[in-house]
């Protein structure tokens, strides 16, 4: 039980740890900083492209989304890092990793925003374009505020994904949190770091996650 203890719990190497995962833990959230709302920007867009009366747009935008769905997260990230250089696009790793993950959440936020454009009657948009409004008018200031209102649960829990998935980039050796522990795991030979790490993000995700279980459970008026 001592050497258990001494290998996932030592406050000692936990300490001298601590300054250099919080600054991975920057890392970590400026991946999510912009990730999110890039995610949810292009996700929106997808959506509202994806049922167009052009049959292509929507052949392109369903395939896109389709395609990016199925692809894991860790293959993009590699296949950024690891292909862009033979056509001629030479990016930082931090780049490659918010292309890789915005292509795969994009495609999650998409579908979320398809949910919640679905749930709002066309009704909506026919009373809205009545008084007068355009067609844009009327889905941005009628349609989209009601169809994010009901879908805002699977925002908020697809956020915390992002944020989750953010761990993947230290396979081409970011320095998000999880690279860092990884890195004094090595030097140190002792799994403390990664457990501190663990808890640092039970700490971050656990209240959004509690958080978004309430807005599942209570009906957004």
């Amino acid at each position: 039980m001592n050497s258990l203890i001494d290998q996932f719990f030592n406050l000692t190497v936990m300490q001298e740890a601590l300054p250099y995962l919080l600054k991975g833990l920057l890392i970590t959230i400026g991946l999510t900083v912009v990730l999110a709302p890039l995610g949810m920007i292009a996700g929106l867009a997808l959506a509202l492209g994806s049922n167009p009366r052009n049959p292509f747009l929507r052949i392109v935008v369903r395939s896109w989304i389709n395609v990016f769905r199925a692809m894991p997260p860790l293959v993009l990230i590699i296949l950024a890092f690891s292909a862009l250089p033979f056509i001629g696009i030479h990016l930082p790793a931090f780049a490659c990793v918010v292309v890789a993950l915005l292509l795969n959440n994009s495609s999650y936020y998409c579908e979320i925003f398809r949910a919640g454009l679905g749930s709002v009657g066309p009704g909506q948009l026919e009373a809205a374009r009545s008084t007068g409004l355009g067609t844009w008018d009327a889905m941005r200031f009628v349609v989209l505020p009601q169809a994010t209102r009901n879908v805002l649960p699977d925002l908020a829990s697809n956020t915390i994904e992002v944020m989750k998935a953010t761990s993947l980039a230290a396979i081409v050796a970011v320095n998000e949190m999880l690279y860092v522990a990884g890195t004094i795991r090595s030097v140190t030979y002792n799994t403390s770091p990664l457990t501190l790490a663990a808890i640092i993000y039970l700490a971050i995700l656990l209240p959004a996650v509690r958080l978004t279980g309430r807005l599942e459970r209570k009906p957004l008026l």
